[in-house]
């Protein structure tokens, strides 16, 4: 059974990509340089449709990670909100869709900025909560015995997040130019 799997993993590893053509490649820098400016010029780096929906997964991670304790309730949010565009790379790649996997991972790390966002306001909370209550990173910093670095930290998120977006794009570059010679 196990080598079965491990038959099938190697299947789909061999198989080859969708092509990933001018237009497509072209389409997708066009999407995310759309996002990475909205990112840029936006007073808070909020990314109306992106960053909505990141929120949506965010709340939904609370309730379905607080049955595991405390601390994975808190961390819940920021989990869920990585896991699910992680889900959609995965997919992409299974199906070897390398435009829909760079561009799940360019969503999956435009999350970081976010993140970051939440993490350097752990020690000030002036960021308004979804329906109150504790702010997760203020919480868990706090507990941890860290709080003070949560500007260091976030500043560690956002390059992170930068570093992924780039490597991202490059991997899709680098797909298309190998399929183009």
């Amino acid at each position: 059974m196990l080598s079965e799997a491990l038959d099938h993993l190697r299947e789909i590893w061999e198989s080859p990509w969708e092509k990933v053509t001018l237009p497509k490649l072209l389409s997708a820098f066009a999407a995310v340089a759309l996002v990475l400016l909205v990112y840029v010029t936006s007073e808070e780096g909020w990314v109306p449709i992106l960053d909505s929906l990141n929120l949506v997964f965010h709340e939904a991670g609370h309730p379905l990670f607080s049955p595991f304790g405390e601390t994975l309730h808190f961390l819940g949010g920021t989990l869920m909100q990585l896991l699910v565009p992680a889900a959609v790379v995965v997919s992409c790649w299974y199906k070897r869709q390398a435009v829909g996997a760079a561009l799940a991972g360019v969503w999956l790390f435009q999350n970081g900025f976010n993140i970051a966002r939440y993490i350097a306001d752990a020690r000030e909370q002036i960021l308004p909560l979804v329906g109150g209550g504790e702010h997760d990173w203020a919480t868990l910093l706090g507990r941890w015995g860290v709080l003070a670095k949560d500007l260091v930290y976030a500043a560690t998120v956002r390059r992170l997040a930068w570093v992924g977006i780039t490597v991202c794009c490059a991997w899709l570059v680098w797909r298309w130019y190998q399929e183009s010679r």
